[in-house]
Formats: structure tokens, C-alpha cells, sequence
């Protein structure tokens, strides 16, 4: 049989802007009529202005968050979310030209 599935809202700001060298906070908040479960999981990803493809930069899981050693934002980022509170946010420090762009939250929360 299938599994009931709830949704998840997840909030984010349409635009945020930054200046070169400053840093900048995506901030990603989240609701559910469901329990958060201690799987809950939280992606960002982004997609470089211009380009066709979405690279995974950010992953929470099991309770860690992992920074994904590509790009070059592996260096730049910090993890300010708290699950518990319903906040997926990040930081991005030392904002470069090259960081233009869309970033996604995705955030999961599994029975």
C-alpha cells in the first residue's frame, strides 16, 4: 500500500542581494503538520546564472550538516540552520561575482 505523505512549505527569500566580499545569509524556513523526525534531511543546491546545471553545496543529515567538496563555495559556507526550530538556513561568506545565481533549499522530513 502507499504511505500517507504530508507536505512540507518551505520559505525562502525571492531575492537576496550582496556585496563582493561581504557575506550574505539564504535563509530557508520550513513547516510541517508532521512531527519533525530525527531523518529530516536538508539540500541546497545551486545553479550558476547562465547555466543549465544545479550542483548539490550543502547536505544536513542524520543530524550533521556536510558541506559538499565542490564548487567553490566549500570553503565559504556555514551551516546557521537549526532543524528543531524549522530553519535550513546558511551563511555564504567572502561573496564573489561568481556566486550569482539561484540557490534551492530541499527539505525532507521522511516517517
Amino acid at each position: 500500500g502507499l504511505s500517507p505523505v504530508s507536505p512540507i512549505h518551505v520559505y525562502t527569500q525571492r531575492e537576496v542581494y550582496g556585496t563582493v566580499g561581504s557575506r550574505v545569509t539564504l535563509s530557508c524556513s520550513f513547516w510541517s503538520s508532521e512531527w519533525i523526525s530525527e531523518d529530516i534531511s536538508i539540500t541546497w543546491h545551486f545553479q550558476a546564472e547562465g547555466s543549465r546545471d544545479s550542483i548539490s553545496i550543502f547536505h544536513y543529515a542524520k543530524g550533521q550538516p556536510y558541506i559538499d567538496d565542490v564548487g567553490s563555495f566549500k570553503e565559504r559556507m556555514e551551516w546557521v540552520g537549526n532543524p528543531r526550530r524549522k530553519d535550513g538556513s546558511i551563511v555564504i561568506h567572502s561573496l564573489e561575482p561568481t556566486d550569482n545565481g539561484t540557490f534551492t533549499c530541499d527539505v525532507k522530513n521522511p516517517p
